[in-house]
């Protein structure tokens, strides 16, 4: 795969819309997809963990990339998730992304297995090899037991020609920074944490792959174009206001505080699948705070 200019931007990690009885609501998608392109980021990332991707059925999973790259329509790129504990689904979950046409695959480190350095290596380059795509490697320690260290992300991608971007979501700005320094030129790397994403900039990064996008994608995507103008004043400033909505978004369990958030927007329906549960009512109250401040309600 030939290297390209690598991506510079903000890419939404979307929740996924679900009706009242639990199903999925395309009507809701649709519509928040056209609320992303329309206020400015470049990529939608669909099937993440924001998006409930582990509860949603092989049927669900390719209908929601379906809808999302028909509604784009070009406007923005489209990373899907397709990572897996199981190399072979993460393989078929990939070709499927192929299939509908996704710009990239978002492929989170295995969970649960705790595989080595060399593993991680190993299962990146079987799905690589396997399917012709753009793949963003995944680093969430967090949700899945294991750091993909930097310099097996670095090794990654220079040996693996697919392997395009990183998402690191570690909270680790040390290991963040031994990337900047040490990646091929085509790495993008990019912010899995929104308050991280200023500073990871400040080192090198590219960009984010975002939850707070979700309700404030204009303010948000401005934040990252001005860092990538060298308009650190406006960043910083557009930094400081989103701030205590980063930090609500993660008051409990992500996706739950941004779907709440985006119920109170009047954008989708507050419906969560299991295991997942609404939000408490103290830290409902304390969001909606926030929101009032923000002008989003």
């Amino acid at each position: 795969m030939a290297k390209t200019k690598r991506f510079q931007g903000t890419g939404t990690a979307i929740v996924t819309p679900f009706k009242k009885d639990g199903s999925l609501d395309e009507s809701a998608l649709r519509k928040f997809i056209d609320f992303q392109i329309k206020g400015g980021v470049e990529a939608i990332v669909p099937v993440g963990t924001t998006g409930e991707g582990p509860t949603l059925s092989a049927n669900e999973h390719q209908r929601v990339f379906e809808i999302t790259v028909e509604q784009a329509n070009g406007r923005a790129k489209i990373f899907g998730g397709t990572g897996s504990n199981n190399t072979e689904k993460a393989i078929e979950q990939t070709r499927m992304a192929k299939s509908v046409g996704l710009d990239a695959a978002l492929i989170a480190g295995p969970y649960y297995n705790k595989p080595t350095q060399e593993g991680y290596f190993q299962h990146y380059r079987a799905i690589a090899e396997a399917v012709d795509i753009p793949i963003i490697v995944y680093n969430v320690p967090g949700r899945t037991g294991g750091n993909i260290e930097a310099a097996t992300t670095v090794r990654m991608a220079e040996k693996i020609p697919n392997i395009i971007a990183i998402k690191e979501a570690s909270a680790n700005i040390g290991q963040m920074m031994e990337i900047a320094r040490n990646r091929p030129a085509h790495l993008s790397l990019l912010s899995g944490d929104d308050a991280f994403t200023l500073p990871l900039m400040s080192v090198g990064g590219d960009g984010c792959i975002s939850v707070v996008a979700n309700e404030t994608p204009r303010e948000f995507s401005d934040m990252v174009r001005a860092v990538l103008a060298n308009n650190w004043e406006k960043a910083r400033k557009l930094h400081e206001k989103l701030l205590p909505l980063m930090n609500a978004n993660f008051i409990e369990s992500n996706p739950i505080p941004v779907k709440a958030a985006l119920a109170m927007m009047g954008m989708i329906k507050e419906t969560y699948r299991l295991p997942l549960v609404p939000i408490g009512a103290k830290n409902k109250d304390k969001l909606k705070a926030i929101l009032k401040e923000l002008d989003l309600l």
